[in-house]
């Protein structure tokens, strides 16, 4: 997909955000202009402290601007709501409930009124079904593994059919292994579902894997967009093929020299 040629679906115009506590006030991010368009998957990577998980709450809606706008279709974002569904590193599924019961309870949320107890029933399934968790069903999460786990909180956040799927730094806590099919079973949903996505991550590899662009933050505090990388691999896109891709190995060394130079910026602060 190339963004510049599609209508803006989500837009942050001139976004900064400052906290304050005890008198004393942090801006965390300045300046912050970005369009992404409808069905696009995007990942913003930069070092800790740039404010890449303060950017992805204020597009959820938990936490507000405090100058500038984020817009969706055209309508304001200042409060959470079902069409921005949230996928945290720590899975926050509720440990009394089944696997079913986890997603059930966000879909009886968001069509308690309009799905009736049999569609919500069915729709619940083929969520799990999407991310092969369906056989896991009546299971809690004591009893399945860590990476089971985000695959159910990944069909939790689909079942809400949002327009935008949030994830932030949804692998970071697995084996390898696990990542790398987890990773596969995300491409796979977004090439299906044709949802908009973006990603908090520090992995290169999975940035340029996964992504249409890449957002490059500069470091905190008062983090900027210090560049947007097109990745320009055409899909479906196979792992082991892209080793070897010419574009791959160029995105890759483009993403690596801006957090080198970025790493040498605070080494020699």
């Amino acid at each position: 997909m190339t963004a510049q040629l599609a209508k803006p679906f989500l837009q942050l115009q001139g976004v900064r955000k400052v906290f304050s506590r005890g008198g004393m006030e942090t801006e965390v991010l300045t300046d912050i202009s970005l369009d992404i368009a409808e069905g696009e998957f995007v990942s913003i990577i930069g070092h800790s402290g740039c404010g890449k998980s303060t950017l992805l709450n204020l597009v959820a809606g938990l936490t507000r601007v405090t100058t500038g706008a984020v817009l969706l279709e055209n309508r304001e974002v200042n409060e959470p709501g079902p069409e921005r569904a949230v996928v945290f590193q720590n899975h926050s599924l509720l440990p009394w409930l089944t696997v079913y019961e986890n997603v059930r309870i966000a879909v009886d949320k968001v069509f308690g009124r309009t799905k009736s107890r049999a569609d919500r029933h069915a729709w619940t399934l083929h969520n799990l079904d999407l991310v092969q968790m369906g056989h896991a069903k009546d299971k809690r999460p004591a009893e399945i593994s860590g990476g089971m786990k985000q695959r159910v909180g990944i069909a939790r956040a689909l079942a809400m059919e949002p327009k935008v799927l949030l994830m932030d730094e949804p692998f970071g806590a697995l084996d390898a292994l696990t990542r790398a099919h987890l990773q596969d079973s995300v491409m796979q949903i977004h090439a299906r579902l044709g949802n908009t996505a973006i990603m908090i991550t520090h992995d290169v590899d999975e940035a340029v894997l996964l992504s249409d662009r890449i957002v490059m933050m500069t470091n905190g505090p008062s983090a900027r967009v210090g560049e947007v990388l097109e990745v320009g691999l055409p899909r479906p896109r196979n792992r082991l093929e892209l080793v070897s891709d010419a574009r791959y190995i160029h995105a890759r060394e483009a993403v690596l020299k801006f957090l080198y130079e970025r790493h040498r910026f605070v080494e020699a602060a």
